[in-house]
């Protein structure tokens, strides 16, 4: 494996951030059906990381209901992550969850070897406080703008307009509107995407639709 700017490729991290809404229209079967979904693809989630070692995936929890709060404290190995069910309550700070998605991308808390990380939303609703200016700050960080970012919808009270901003690319936002197709696309970001993400540079290719 050749040699490139800050280390070789294997060396390198890649950070793999959920970001979850657990405000209250999710509680019931919604909160229930996306517990069951992350938990359910994380085995396909690591078989798809040992298949693409030029990249040391780590992870990171973020829900937003009533403010925000972080799941894991610190990236966890893949490796070492085991999932921990969440609960829903409260209204939808996706504004505020941003800002601080901001401040978790800044580039004195990303590894300079890092590759572009993955970030993954997934909301049933409309934001509840201004989602525009944490989403102007998210972007302002060069990490935030070299992220492939994802968005699913939950349902069809999610607001589509909100998640195609913070995708801003050509990528539509999933739309899960049944158990199984939620189970289907958490599948597949944490295996086709992740697979992508991982690849080295030259190789690298991103999918534009989902679950062909």
């Amino acid at each position: 494996m050749s040699d490139l700017p800050g280390g070789k490729i294997s060396s390198r991290p890649l950070r793999f951030y959920w970001v979850l809404d657990v405000s209250g229209s999710m509680a019931g079967d919604k909160i229930g059906q996306l517990n069951f979904a992350i938990r359910e693809a994380l085995p396909a989630m690591k078989d798809t990381a040992d298949e693409n070692p030029e990249a040391a995936v780590e992870v990171k929890v973020l829900t937003f209901g009533s403010g925000w709060k972080w799941v894991t404290l610190a990236p966890v190995p893949l490796d070492n992550f085991t999932w921990t069910d969440v609960a829903a309550g409260g209204v939808t700070d996706l504004g505020a969850a941003l800002k601080e998605l901001a401040s978790e991308l800044s580039v004195d808390k990303m590894s300079e070897r890092g590759l572009p990380p993955v970030v993954v939303l997934a909301t049933d609703g409309q934001p509840t406080d201004n989602f525009q200016e944490g989403l102007v700050k998210l972007m302002a960080e060069p990490w935030a703008q070299r992220a492939v970012r994802i968005g699913i919808a939950i349902g069809h009270d999610a607001d589509r307009d909100v998640l195609r901003k913070f995708i801003a690319s050509e990528i539509e936002p999933l739309e899960a509107n049944n158990s199984a197709d939620l189970v289907q696309y958490i599948r597949w970001v944490s295996t086709q995407v992740l697979k992508a993400a991982s690849a080295p540079p030259r190789s690298a290719r991103f999918p534009t639709a989902c679950c062909w």
